[in-house]
């Protein structure tokens, strides 16, 4: 085995003690890497030496931890439609015991904004949701182009929205993703007073 393959086996082993550490939270970019490694009782100089830091720790985890979720909502996608999964996606991340977890995805993906070199693992991670959407919406008779596209839209709909929960939740979100999948299939809209939506003007 190579020097490379044994890092490899050890960064996969430390990233499993994180994930036993902590379960389906994400520590808190306040805290330090000292703390984290003191719960997942290992050094935080091997956290340094297999991450790199501590965004590097929080985006490794919440790659694993997303991977994780989406073998669940894959598997349930093979029996839904595409409505269906948009719905399961929905009920998937809004979970109280999910908001460490989603707070901590738009920490890490603003980060990435500004250094993508340093989070490219992670970023290459973000469209395999969109993805098995674009496979359903083909199934029900889009083509290609046209599935990718509406997926690509929806999955960044649904995100706006969780953002939106994390900063000033209003409880229509709800409504929101309904509307979502009506504007999809090109039914009307009812209009909706100002506000009713939870939606910034």
């Amino acid at each position: 085995m190579s020097s490379a393959e044994r890092k490899g086996d050890a960064r996969e082993r430390l990233l499993a003690r994180l994930l036993d550490a902590f379960g389906e939270a994400l520590p808190s970019p306040e805290v330090s890497l000292r703390e984290i490694a003191a719960r997942a009782e290992t050094s935080h100089a091997l956290l340094r030496y297999h991450f790199g830091s501590l965004p590097g720790v929080l985006a490794a985890m919440l790659k694993e931890q997303r991977s994780r979720d989406n073998e669940a909502l894959f598997e349930a996608a093979r029996q839904g439609t595409f409505d269906d999964f948009v719905v399961a996606i929905w009920r998937a991340y809004t979970r109280p015991e999910q908001l460490s977890r989603v707070r901590g995805f738009f920490h890490v993906v603003g980060l990435a904004a500004y250094s993508p070199g340093d989070f490219r693992e992670f970023i290459d991670s973000l469209d395999d949701l969109t993805k098995m959407l674009a496979s359903l919406a083909e199934r029900e008779g889009l083509d290609t182009e046209e599935a990718l596209t509406t997926a690509t839209v929806t999955i960044a709909a649904i995100r706006g929205l969780l953002l939106q929960e994390v900063l000033a939740p209003q409880g229509h979100s709800r409504d929101a993703v309904a509307l979502i999948l009506r504007m999809r299939k090109g039914e009307s809209v009812p209009r909706t007073p100002p506000g009713r939506l939870g939606m910034s003007e």
